[in-house]
């Protein structure tokens, strides 16, 4: 899950409840119209609106994707009708009944706790007008008794506020913990654990990133160190593990740091130079061969004292043909080797290009 999804279903908990107040208030209207709880007027502008608005809404949200409706404003507006409302029914009746006032208010009350549970801006915004103009209409004769009806589910639905907001940031957090451990996790998984040096997966991973820039000329080199076997089957596997991973540094620290090095297989490394042009390529490759060899690894082969050496193969990478460019170096690598290896070998189409 990200931050986005997070934010999305954040959005989505809240339009819900704004679908369910505007259902809940749509048929408290109508019921207000089909039934009233005084003898007046049956039917009144607000609440002929709040009817008409509440349905308008709800429709509209059903049936539109991007959801951009203000909760707290359509909240604030629909208190408002009410409020309205619960005046001009007031003001036609011979006296204040203070039965309608409180069922009025519980009514609202209701459908805001209800809706709002989670949301104690949306809750007020609903709640105050018509518990202003109760206070009003009153004259504060009842105010204890609408105060408390008021306080009751604002109290609760503060602690519920509370407690939500504290699971919400502990979640975050946890997802902002699993989220870094994943790319951790990913990290890992595309580098070489003796070497730390990238894998092929590391490899392909970063190579999309630089065809997708696409700037200037790309080498590939492959390289392989000499008589490797030999060296295992002498000094052991602990030790050739050490040398590998002299070697993995030792080019690492010959090339740029927008170069990528990857260890290709066992003894194998592969180096992606990027945006170079064929000379300083070559001269790369060198300076990896002589940088290996003045590690002074000791390597005894066919009873010769000797030392740990490369052997480089160096093709160009052409039309972002990467396939292409790794059987042109493999192939370069192998005549390297057969020169007499710790040498360099340039692909022969690298030749045709230079000349």
């Amino acid at each position: 899950m990200t931050a986005t999804t997070w934010r999305a279903l954040l959005k989505e908990k809240h339009q819900l409840s704004l679908r369910l107040f505007l259902l809940l208030n749509a048929v408290s209207a109508g019921f207000s119209m089909v039934s009233p709880s005084v003898n007046t007027q049956r039917f009144t502008l607000p609440v002929i609106i709040l009817l008409v608005l509440s349905l308008s809404c709800l429709l509209w949200q059903w049936g539109s994707k991007k959801q951009l409706i203000n909760i707290n404003a359509v909240s604030l507006i629909i208190g408002l009708l009410w409020a309205w409302h619960i005046y001009i029914k007031a003001s036609a009746m011979p006296a204040i009944d203070l039965n309608f006032l409180i069922i009025a208010l519980l009514a609202i009350l209701f459908i805001g706790s209800i809706s709002f549970i989670n949301n104690i801006q949306a809750f007020f915004a609903a709640c105050l007008p018509v518990t202003t103009m109760i206070l009003w209409l009153d004259q504060g004769a009842h105010w204890p008794r609408v105060l408390y009806s008021v306080a009751l589910p604002g109290f609760g639905i503060t602690v519920q506020h509370i407690i939500q907001k504290r699971n919400d940031n502990f979640t975050r957090r946890l997802m902002d913990k699993l989220l870094e451990e994943k790319e951790t996790l990913t990290d890992l998984s595309m580098l070489d654990p003796l070497t730390g040096l990238y894998n092929r997966r590391g490899f392909r991973n970063r190579l999309d990133t630089i065809l997708g820039l696409d700037a200037g000329q790309h080498f590939v080199l492959l390289l392989d160190i000499d008589h490797f076997k030999a060296y295992n089957d002498n000094y052991g596997h602990s030790m050739g593990d050490q040398a590998l991973t002299r070697v993995s540094a030792a080019i690492r620290d010959a090339v740029r740091s927008r170069d990528i090095v990857t260890r290709y297989g066992g003894e194998e490394f592969m180096v992606l130079l990027t945006d170079i042009d064929a000379e300083r390529a070559i001269q790369t490759a060198e300076r990896i061969r002589q940088r290996v060899y003045d590690l002074n690894i000791p390597h005894l082969f066919n009873d010769t004292d000797t030392h740990v050496t490369l052997s480089i193969g160096i093709a160009a990478l052409e039309q972002q043909n990467i396939e292409e460019a790794l059987r042109e170096s493999d192939t370069a690598l192998y005549q390297a080797k057969r020169q007499g290896r710790n040498s360099i070998f340039v692909s022969e189409a690298l030749f045709s290009t230079r000349a």
